[in-house]
């Protein structure tokens, strides 16, 4: 039997309220959702004939799009008209039930009845309810008390279910304001407040003011504090979590909510971020002027210098004298604005001899290098704005991509799964990319040893991220040359893959695997950036975008070692190893085997560092089988490379 449905609830009615549905029914809104089926008494004769919609039908059409006033999909989707079928014919004034038209056969002038009368017969069931009594042969009322959430009663040939509203639902509809819940990056309370909205399905605004600065501005102007979360309900300030669970738990949300969000959201409420729209001011580097200039002054031209053609090229002489007629100065001052310009990378030595020295050298602009055109974060020109100070790049970055993994539906709560569509979309990630052309002319050399490390690791997951996005997750030896090779960014002037990041600036410019030199050759104006010694937890802090990656994780400059370890433990816990004590074998990953030289090459010296890192019964098996001294055999586990979606 198909069931009619009434919500007599409901406020708010839209015209895609009237859906039908299939076998037959009808759904309409006005008081309440109506849905008519079949009779179980006439099952019999309805079988017996199977009528479908018209395509050319305005209710058909509506029922398509499947959208109720509040915008949710809370109907069956109805299926296509077969043309071949003749189009059913409204049924006769009164129709006996010894006749073969079925009720889905008159279905159309059912729903244009229950269209017109919807209304009355909403209000005429609500009447009913409370004079009916139990037991009635035409008329079946079932309610258990009168604070019942199902009704059902039952007409001849119809059955006709009431659901009210939950309380929650009821909430819903009596707010018209707005909730604001201002939050930061990695804040665990803020992590708390979002995920106690979610969970009492409560709608709400997020403003981020690591990810929309200037909202924090408001945020001290209005609360006296950076203090979140801090939570509004339209221009009240509620507090922080501690209060908002305070409310709840003492049952005084509820009315509270009532209260203040029942007017619409006043212009005093907290402004809702505003997307598309860049929070930072940037400022034109001061030798702006003079580089402008020299670019349309200097003769740039392709010249052959040690019997190498060097394209797009110009003579230091030549630049040092158009400085000087430039600025009016003296030889002193020339040379010293031209260094100033190298260390800046506004220009670059042709082979990379020197930052900028006086006498018969080439250099070229920055936007004339070889590898400029293929460097994601460039955009037909260079970035000339005056380069922002490294700890502040780097503090910048981790906050975006940490508001990227935590803002809901872009990451998986286990962090093993990536929405990259969705965060193409995202003005998180917009951000981001506006971000990565400060990196072009960024002062590397400033930064501390643990904010270089925490600095490449969240760029080298970010870079994935954007790198998935722009040109698509590997799928063969080809397209991972492409991936981790081909995919650069330019970062303080030179050119930075994937794979120099992993293997040059984290793993103190070591072999990558299969290869047989080095990233970095002597004299590489990059070679600065190259630790002392290997840290081999970087391994499981970087997210390769494939299903055998450690998950997705960014890290924090004064906590980063303790976030590798942490990282490290985690993967291992999972499926990062397996100990067979019988067989007196362990399944590693196969990362450990391509970086084997790391985690110091030996089989037992392997096995021991995966030790430190081991937990519960793992930690005790591979103990005992060490301590036994009889030979352990190491399995490789295979590597899936396929994305991480």
């Amino acid at each position: 039997m198909n069931p009619i449905e009434i919500n007599p609830e409901q406020d708010k009615v839209c015209d895609a309220d009237q859906k039908i549905i299939p076998n037959g029914g009808v759904r309409a809104g006005q008081d309440g959702d109506v849905e008519v089926g079949k009779s179980s008494e006439n099952k019999e004769d309805s079988d017996s004939t199977e009528v479908n919609k018209t395509p050319d039908s305005d209710v058909a059409k509506e029922a398509d799009h499947q959208i109720n006033c509040n915008g949710h999909n809370k109907y069956i989707p109805t299926s296509k008209a077969q043309v071949h079928l003749p189009k059913p014919e409204p049924p006769k004034p009164k129709m006996e039930r010894s006749q073969s038209l079925s009720i889905a056969e008159s279905m159309p002038s059912i729903g244009k009845y229950i269209r017109d009368r919807s209304s009355s017969f909403s209000a005429a069931i609500r009447n009913r309810l409370s004079s009916v009594k139990e037991g009635s042969g035409d008329f079946v009322l079932k309610n258990d008390s009168l604070n019942f959430e199902v009704t059902e009663f039952k007409i001849p040939g119809v059955k006709v279910i009431v659901k009210l509203k939950s309380e929650e639902e009821r909430l819903e509809d009596q707010i018209r304001g707005r909730i604001t819940l201002f939050t930061k990056s990695n804040c665990e309370h803020s992590i708390a407040a979002r995920q106690f909205f979610k969970a009492k399905g409560l709608r709400y605004v997020e403003i981020n003011i690591d990810v929309f600065t200037k909202s924090g501005h408001e945020l001290m102007e209005r609360t006296g504090s950076c203090e979140v979360p801090q939570i509004f309900f339209n221009d009240s300030l509620i507090g922080g979590l501690a209060t908002l669970k305070s409310l709840s738990e003492s049952g005084e949300l509820h009315e509270k909510m009532k209260e203040l969000l029942g007017p619409k959201c006043p212009e005093e409420a907290p402004k809702a971020p505003v997307y598309g729209i860049n929070d930072e001011e940037d400022k034109e580097d001061g030798l702006v002027g003079v580089v402008r200039f020299l670019r349309q002054s200097l003769p740039i031209q392709d010249r052959l210098i040690k019997m190498k053609m060097v394209k797009s090229c110009f003579a230091g002489p030549d630049m040092v004298e158009a400085i000087i007629n430039h600025l009016d100065c003296g030889r002193r001052k020339g040379i010293a604005t031209a260094k100033v310009m190298a260390q800046n990378h506004f220009i670059h030595h042709v082979f990379g001899e020197n930052d900028f020295e006086n006498g018969n050298h080439y250099y070229r602009f920055l936007e004339h290098e070889p590898f400029i055109m293929g460097c994601f974060n460039f955009r037909s020109s260079t970035n000339d704005n005056e380069p922002k100070p490294a700890s502040f790049m780097a503090d910048r970055l981790s906050k975006l991509m940490f508001s990227i993994v935590e803002m809901d539906g872009y990451v998986s709560d286990d962090r093993l799964h990536v929405d990259y569509f969705r965060i193409s979309k995202s003005e998180e990630f917009r951000r981001y990319i506006n971000l990565t052309r400060d990196l072009q002319r960024i002062n590397l050399q400033l930064f501390t040893p643990n904010e270089r490390l925490a600095f490449f690791l969240n760029l080298y997951n970010a870079m994935v991220i954007h790198a998935v996005i722009s040109i698509g997750h590997p799928e063969g030896i080809l397209d991972n040359k492409a991936f981790f090779l081909d995919f650069q960014y330019v970062i303080g002037g030179y050119p930075h893959s994937l794979s120099i990041i992993e293997n040059s600036i984290l793993r103190n410019n070591r072999k990558s695997p299969y290869s047989l030199t080095k990233p970095f050759s002597k004299g590489d104006r990059r070679l600065h950036l190259v630790p002392m010694k290997v840290n081999p937890l970087i391994h499981f802090g970087l997210c390769k975008g494939t299903r055998s990656s450690p998950k997705l994780r960014f890290f924090t400059a004064h906590n980063v070692e303790d976030e590798l370890i942490s990282a490290a433990k985690d993967y291992f816990q999972s499926d990062g190893i397996k100990i067979d004590r019988e067989l007196r074998t362990v399944y590693l990953t196969r990362i450990i085997k391509w970086f084997s030289q790391d985690f110091g090459g030996q089989e037992k010296e392997i096995l021991e560092w995966v030790l430190n890192y081991l937990e519960g019964r793992n930690a005790k098996l591979l103990k005992t089988m060490l301590g036994d001294r009889d030979p352990i055999t190491i399995v490789y586990q295979d590597y899936d490379w396929s994305g991480n979606l």
